[in-house]
């Protein structure tokens, strides 16, 4: 595997708290040697809870589950993160079923919505967040479109019924912020916290 050019402290062990290909892809595209462990947790958000707020907390409870599970490893990063879609400030999830996937293609089509990612980095017991926002705008879908692209399967394990990174790409006119964000782990932010323990492991 590709040495990382953001190297962690050689003592330190990496852990993604998730079994999503897309996030596990983009933290070998950093050179990172790690393991996965699916976290168990109840992600519903509270009633009118701010995605804001919510995401770095669920996000947090998902590496602390995972330390839990761990029995809490000593020279161990947990990263943990959750992406939701939202549009007019409602929550665009997974969808559960094609007809949902199509009614979340909708309301996306010929405008713009914010993707949020919650991210948690989880060692010796602390826990460091941030939250990254891009701003992803949709050109219009035709109708045959939409169902074309529901009928692929494609939506439906995705937050906002889409893969930026599958066929939906063609449905993207403008991004303003991270692309990695989008796919599901922002990179930069989560090198940023990396580079905050590293720092931390050397003092």
């Amino acid at each position: 595997m590709t040495q990382p050019i953001y190297p962690l402290h050689p003592d330190l062990k990496l852990v993604l708290a998730s079994q999503s290909p897309r996030r596990k892809a983009l933290l070998e595209q950093l050179g990172y040697s790690f393991t996965t462990v699916a976290p168990d947790v109840d992600e519903t958000p509270p009633e009118r809870s701010s995605p804001s707020g919510w995401l770095p907390e669920l996000a947090s409870r998902k590496a602390r589950a995972v330390a839990e599970r761990l029995g809490e490893p000593e020279n161990t990063v947990i990263v943990a993160a959750d992406t939701v879609v939202t549009v007019d400030e409602e929550w665009l999830g997974k969808p559960s079923t094609e007809q949902e996937a199509r009614d979340h293609l909708y309301r996306l089509s010929g405008r713009q919505h914010q993707v949020m990612t919650g991210l948690a980095l989880w060692m010796a017991g602390t826990i460091h967040t941030s939250v990254t926002v891009t701003v992803v705008h949709f050109r219009r879908l035709e109708k045959d479109v939409i169902e074309r692209y529901v009928q692929t399967g494609e939506p439906l394990d995705k937050a906002g019924a889409y893969a930026i990174q599958g066929q939906a790409a063609a449905f993207v006119d403008k991004l303003e912020g991270c692309y990695f964000n989008v796919v599901g782990l922002p990179l930069h932010d989560l090198v940023e916290l990396l580079g905050h323990l590293h720092a931390l492991g050397n003092s």
